[in-house]
């Protein structure tokens, strides 16, 4: 039996990393003939990261981590933004890289060695491009974000449009879209405007792109690319998710457990899930019209509150005691309905029967675990192309109800908004519950054989291995 190695290269974000790891492992189970390599960055202003490539048991004895040296990173005269740093801090391990694939590339030395067939690359790690160029080793983009979001970066407004005007159209969107949801990283207009243009300019020098989506979520946005000519075939094989979650490496067992159980004992669908993401924060104004809004509206609600990051490249942290920041008393007025927690298992949690809606930044992986849970969304974007998902989930889709489309971190979402919005959600959103139900089986129905996904799936197998 022939063999063939693949290798992910991904930003080092768990929002970015998670995906790339889960879509190894999507390869290596629908075809035994491959085995995968992930190359991971060390990044010591993340620790979650390096917990999950430690930690993480292996779900496909076919994918292994493989960890690159450290390099220096740039210096802080170097870059503005975080998208500027990761890009650089990327950019400085061409050396590594090249020498980890070399490695792998069979020589006289181990002719056994499988060929490899493939190296994937991710939405910010393009300068890597030049690295399987230079070892001739085909190369592809896997962009775990949806395929709106790639059309709006293969159609990025220029500096001057995005200054002075106030909508934009997109292909991969049926309608305008106005300039509060665009991403902060073009907003800006500094260097992370200038990296993300760069990135999305190399995108067409691959081989081809394999996109985290489904061709029944994204069916517009999709049809735009595939009408493109000028772009590499796309090849949507999602949603791809890891299921097991962050319970099989949590870093708070504990915690886990507690909030379990504390599901196990409430109603179907009676909860409200209120979390921003592995990323998200939110400032102690807007966490007090949070908690004023939830007593408002009586509804029972997981809330994982997590405090801001102390510096630009850090990760929010973990409160050393939630009363510090919730307003007076708050804890013991709602110890019957509610529970606030910081990091969450979010994929067990909305997996959880007792939990019927989920008030999100609406990140794609967020989404997409929805999706395939049957759970309706309240949208709250906080980061980066968030505004932008939030957008085509309430505007396009019809899949989501909306709390803020264009909410920026500084903004404030009065209690009376947080308390309609959840209300909302849990007792008067039965359309959007329905045809997130419906979307849930066309999400499992995907990788059914000769689903929509497992067919993608099987053709890009078959060109990696022609």
């Amino acid at each position: 039996m022939h063999r063939y190695e693949v290798v992910f290269i991904a930003t080092p974000a768990l929002g970015n990393l998670v995906p790339a790891v889960e879509f190894a492992n999507l390869i290596t189970k629908h075809d035994p003939r491959f085995s995968a390599t992930v190359l991971t960055f060390s990044m010591p202003q993340r620790p979650l990261i390096n917990t999950y490539v430690q930690e993480r048991p292996s779900s496909s004895t076919n994918v292994r981590f493989l960890h690159l040296p450290s390099v220096d990173p740039p210096t802080p005269d170097q870059y503005q933004s975080t998208i500027a740093f990761l890009s650089l801090f990327i950019h400085n391990h061409k050396l590594q890289v090249k020498q980890a694939l070399l490695n792998l590339i069979p020589t006289e030395s181990k002719p056994h060695s499988p060929p490899l067939a493939a190296v994937f690359v991710d939405m910010f790690s393009t300068p890597l491009i030049d690295v399987a160029a230079e070892l001739a080793v085909p190369c592809y983009l896997f962009f775990p974000s949806p395929a709106s979001f790639l059309g709006f970066a293969l159609h990025l407004p220029p500096v001057d449009a995005v200054k002075s005007e106030s909508e934009f159209v997109v292909p991969s969107f049926k309608n305008p879209l106005p300039r509060p949801v665009l991403p902060k990283l073009v907003l800006d207009c500094n260097d992370s405007y200038t990296w993300f243009s760069y990135h999305a300019g190399r995108y067409r020098e691959t081989k081809g792109i394999v996109v985290n989506t489904l061709q029944e979520l994204e069916p517009h946005a999709l049809q735009s690319l595939y009408s493109d000519s000028k772009w590499p075939r796309v090849y949507p094989i999602g949603p791809v998710l890891d299921l097991a979650g962050s319970a099989q490496w949590d870093p708070k067992p504990a915690q886990y457990k507690r909030i379990m159980e504390w599901l196990d004992q409430q109603a179907a669908s009676s909860v409200v899930f209120l979390c921003f993401g592995s990323m998200g924060s939110l400032k102690a104004n807007q966490v007090e019209q949070i908690a004023v809004g939830l007593e408002r509206a009586g509804v029972r609600f997981l809330w994982a509150l997590r405090e801001p990051p102390k510096a630009q490249l850090q990760d929010p942290t973990e409160y050393a005691n939630h009363e510090d920041v919730l307003p007076d008393g708050f804890l013991e007025r709602t110890a019957g309905i509610g529970l606030v927690c910081g990091w969450v298992p979010q994929v067990k949690v909305l997996a959880h029967n007792a939990v019927g809606g989920f008030v999100s930044h609406c990140g794609w992986n967020s989404i997409l675990e929805s999706l395939w849970h049957g759970v309706p969304i309240a949208t709250w974007p906080v980061y980066a192309e968030q505004q932008m998902n939030a957008f085509q989930m309430v505007k396009e889709l019809g899949l989501a109800l909306e709390i803020k489309l264009d909410y920026r971190v500084g903004d404030l979402v009065r209690a009376e908004e947080v308390e309609k919005g959840v209300r909302s959600l849990m007792k008067g959103s039965d359309e959007i519950r329905r045809k997130v139900k419906e979307m849930s089986d066309k999400c499992r129905g995907a990788f059914m054989e000769n689903g929509s996904s497992y067919a993608n799936l099987g053709s890009l197998i078959q060109e990696l291995t022609n």
